[in-house]
């Protein structure tokens, strides 16, 4: 039976960690699938949201805005998954499922709402890189998430 008190309680503890690992797993996954050009450009891209073709000519204090951009939104994914879990894991019935839908969700949140509202605006999408962005969010972000908030909500009094 699931423990909804001790489940809300402990949420912004267990919201801190799963957004830090979160980030951690898709920022690494980040670095390895685009190891040819290095972590520097990978973050000034994600600074370039927010800074525009100016982030690509900064140096370091523009890779720790794109790193620090980048935890933040994957704490806001982290921040409204889990606290939506319980209801999600109602309507899916299986946190493997809710781990999909969640991947999904933040692949479509961030291509189709966020990058194209930013400095970096709309862009083409290709099948293989959907396909590819998408898994490793469903890995990375929904994955955890899902697994973690399940065994917080499933925890023993």
């Amino acid at each position: 039976m699931p423990n909804l008190t001790a489940y809300r309680k402990n949420a912004l503890k267990n919201i801190l960690w799963v957004g830090f690992l979160v980030g951690s797993l898709d920022g690494l996954a980040a670095l390895l699938l685009n190891y040819n050009v290095g972590p520097a450009p990978i973050f000034k891209f994600i600074a370039s949201g927010a800074f525009g073709q100016d982030a690509f000519k900064g140096g370091a204090e523009m890779v720790v805005a794109g790193i620090v951009f980048h935890y933040l939104i994957a704490w806001l994914f982290a921040t409204a998954f889990y606290m939506l879990y319980p209801f999600s894991l109602s309507i899916l019935k299986n946190k493997y499922v809710v781990a999909n839908v969640y991947g999904g969700i933040t692949w479509l949140v961030m291509n189709m709402i966020v990058v194209p509202l930013s400095k970096i605006g709309p862009h083409k999408f290709e099948a293989f890189a959907v396909i590819k962005a998408l898994l490793v969010l469903i890995i990375c972000v929904g994955l955890p998430i899902a697994l973690i908030a399940d065994k917080k909500l499933h925890a023993d009094r």
